[in-house]
Parts: C-alpha cells; structure tokens; sequence
C-alpha cells in the first residue's frame, strides 16, 4: 500500500510564497486522492508492493492511462515538496553552481524556468534536469515525468496545475514561477539530485509500500485482502 508522504515543513512554511490553506488543499486533497487511486489501480493490475517508480514505468509500457495518471502524480507531487524548502537558504554551490554558469547563470536559468512554465500550455511540470548536455529546463503535459524519459534526470519541479498556486496567485501562472524559483527553489535537494545522477548516492525514491499490505494477495475485485 502506497502512503501520502508527510511535507517535509509546517503547512505555513512557505507563507506568504504559497499559503498554508494551497499547502493543505493540495498535499491532503490532491496528492492524497493520486495516492489512493494508484494502491486501488495497481492492485488491478498486479502491481501492488512494487516500487512506485518501478509501476509508473510499467503502466506507461502497458499503456494503462489511468493507473499511469494517478501513479505519475503521486510520484510527481512527492518530488514536488522537496524540490522546496522555506526561504532563506543558501544558494546553489559546487558542481550545480559551476553548471549553472555553463548555462548562462543564475538569472539566465531563472528566465528559462520562468518562460517554460509560462509558455506551457494548459496543465503539467516544468523540470530542472540533468543529462549528457547538462542542465536543461523542460516541461511536461499532465502526468507526465522524468521517469520515462530516457537519459534525463531530476533536479527540482514545480507544479503548473492551477491547484498549485490559483489560491494565492489566480490565473498569475507567471508571478508564482518567478517567486518559487528565487525565493523557495530547494537547491540542496538539487544538489543531491545531481549527485545521485553522477553515482554518488540513489536520489530521491518514493516511500517504500507498506509491507503488511504490500504483500497481501488481491480479492476477486483486485483489493488487498484482509
């Protein structure tokens, strides 16, 4: 059985940024109904007990949409509180900062972030990622993630879904991208991200299934037994 992750802050961490009543709706309504769908789906499908990303990948190969969808987010949004942390903290260094200048800079990565998001029609994720070109900004369409694109890894993702930031910003998809990425953008959590894509440590994973239920056989309508 897959869990609702706790945030890693207070529900008011992040105020005024984004508000403690975004913060509630979106992990304890949102989040809370992916996860829910995916323990119901992926017991249908024979998935249960596996690994989260193990059965995001599944499903995209079977082509199962709907388990896909709701697994997608699940994983999505789990990354998603980490990528933040309350302002304050320090900005990037070592080896990001120095791929950050091969960029064009702080500032020149900003823009790139803020313009994706900005530009990214209707619901979905813009990434800061890693791979043979270095880092690259890129954004993706509804469920979609990192997950399932080959040679591209994880750094930090902010949520383009109104859910994210209608609450606090309306339709201002822009205002929200420009003050998440200067102001709560977690660059230590991206740090170890591109860590674990060098090698040195296995990167962000989400919480392992419940083993109690995990291993529990499905009834004749694909639920884990009691």
């Amino acid at each position: 059985m897959y869990v609702l992750p706790e945030l890693p802050y207070a529900y008011d961490a992040l105020s005024p940024l984004i508000s403690r009543e975004t913060l509630h709706a979106h992990h304890d309504k949102h989040h809370r109904t992916y996860v829910d769908k995916t323990n119901d789906l992926a017991a249908k499908a024979g998935l249960a007990g596996r690994p989260l990303e193990e059965v995001v990948r599944e499903a995209h190969k079977r082509g199962d949409k709907a388990l896909f969808n709701n697994a997608a987010q699940a994983w999505n949004h789990a990354f998603f509180w980490d990528s933040m942390r309350p302002a304050g903290v320090a900005a990037p260094g070592g080896e990001l900062a120095r791929m950050i200048q091969d960029f064009g800079g702080q500032q020149t990565l900003n823009d790139a972030f803020v313009e994706e998001g900005v530009n990214h029609f209707g619901s979905g994720w813009v990434w800061l990622v890693t791979g043979s070109a270095g880092l690259k900004v890129i954004s993706t369409h509804d469920a979609e993630d990192t997950l399932v694109r080959e040679g591209l890894f994880p750094l930090l993702a902010c949520d383009l879904w109104e859910h994210a930031y209608y609450l606090d910003y309306k339709n201002d998809r822009k205002a929200f991208l420009e003050r998440w990425f200067e102001s709560v953008a977690n660059w230590e959590f991206a740090a170890g991200q591109l860590a674990a894509a060098d090698g040195r440590g296995a990167g962000f994973r989400y919480p392992s299934p419940r083993a109690e239920l995990a291993d529990r056989k499905p009834d004749a309508a694909g639920r884990p037994t009691a």
